[in-house]
């Protein structure tokens, strides 16, 4: 019980420089501000305006700081620097003026209302946030679940074999079992990468990326030179802008977010489909787009293809047993730790196309 009580104290009245430093500079601006407007309208014209700005101020600070105690402490700084500085005698409280009480009781309770509202907001901002952070890993976690069972079961089925009949096996036979079991293995490197860098990203804008301006045409070609490498037999074609685009990225990053999406043409449709990749410039965006030319993604898949659960659509190629969720899930995380968007969409007339944006210039 004393653990949860502290914790709730922490949380709520937490104690920090940085917001402490907010808060006066935020009551500052706003009596400066409360000064001129003093000066610019001599009279009492002006104290209806002087407790909207400190209520305003209230707000601001309990935006921008942590836990309920700065807005509260600026909504009474408030109430009490209006009877100070701004009430007659000036640079003296007084509590006694006619009606004076009340007004300085209802402002109160408008500010102190106004920041416990916005630090409560924010509060539950950040719980909705970490909840949905949980329902990522829980997804991250069934999803690798299933990718890792199927690579696993072929490994130690093709090794069991090679263990028990190596007698009677011709090599050519061996030589077919060892390529299984090294192309399982090569699959489940690539799975260890993608979840370490789920964890490095976490799908958090600007998180641990160190981004520098990169030609995208670079960036491509090293993709597609890796991608060949891989599947020399697919098809690929790639297009980029005639004029130089520098790209602010993490030039590893984004190139893992295109080998994946080829990848992913490699895996989920026929030998003999094609895969296209194009860059271009789209306002203040460049635009990535990987499309080809298969049967396309099922509607109901299409709706959660980047929620690290999606599956095959189809089971009639030597790929089918490998899944995209997570690296699916994976791209979705990079381009929005870079501050871009990423969707997919069929295309009519057949295909599927996976398009993400980046923008080119920093926030």
């Amino acid at each position: 019980m004393a653990n949860r009580i502290s914790g709730f104290f922490k949380r709520c009245f937490p104690i920090s420089a940085g917001d402490c430093l907010k808060t006066l500079f935020g009551l500052f601006l706003a009596t400066a501000s409360c000064i001129i407007l003093r000066e610019l309208n001599p009279g009492d014209d002006y104290m209806a305006a002087v407790q909207v700005i400190y209520v305003l101020a209230a707000f601001m600070i309990a935006r921008f700081t942590q836990g309920f105690l700065y807005g509260t402490f600026a909504a009474v700084a408030g109430v009490l620097l209006t009877n100070f500085i701004f009430t007659y005698p000036y640079w003296a409280f007084n509590f006694t003026l006619p009606g004076y009480p009340v007004t300085i009781l209802c402002a109160l309770i408008v500010s102190v209302t106004t920041s416990t509202m916005t630090a409560r907001i924010k509060e539950q901002g950040q719980l909705q946030l970490e909840a949905e952070r949980e329902k990522m890993r829980s997804n991250l976690l069934r999803a690798v679940s299933h990718d890792l069972r199927t690579p696993l079961t072929s490994i130690l089925g093709a090794s069991s074999a090679i263990l028990e009949n190596d007698s009677v096996l011709t090599a050519k036979e061996r030589l077919t079992l060892l390529g299984e079991i090294h192309e399982d293995a090569e699959w489940l490197v690539g799975m260890v990468e993608n979840l370490l860098t789920v964890t490095r990203v976490d799908g958090a804008v600007g998180a641990n990326l160190n981004k520098v301006p990169e030609a995208a045409e670079e960036v491509v070609a090293e993709a597609v030179s890796k991608f060949r490498k891989r599947f020399p037999e697919r098809v690929i074609s790639a297009s980029v802008p005639d004029d130089l685009l520098m790209v602010p990225m993490d030039a590893m990053l984004i190139k893992q977010v295109i080998i994946n999406l080829l990848e992913n043409v490699a895996f989920h449709t026929p030998p003999d489909t094609r895969a296209r990749l194009t860059v271009s410039r789209q306002g203040k965006n460049a635009q990535f787009c990987v499309s080809d030319n298969g049967a396309g993604i099922s509607p109901e898949r299409l709706a959660h293809i980047f929620d690290g659960m999606f599956q095959r659509d189809r089971e009639d190629h030597a790929d089918a047993h490998h899944s995209m969720g997570i690296g699916l899930s994976v791209c979705n995380s990079i381009v929005k730790a870079h501050g871009g968007t990423m969707e997919a969409r069929n295309v009519p007339g057949g295909g599927a196309e996976f398009t993400f944006r980046l923008p080119l210039e920093e926030e």
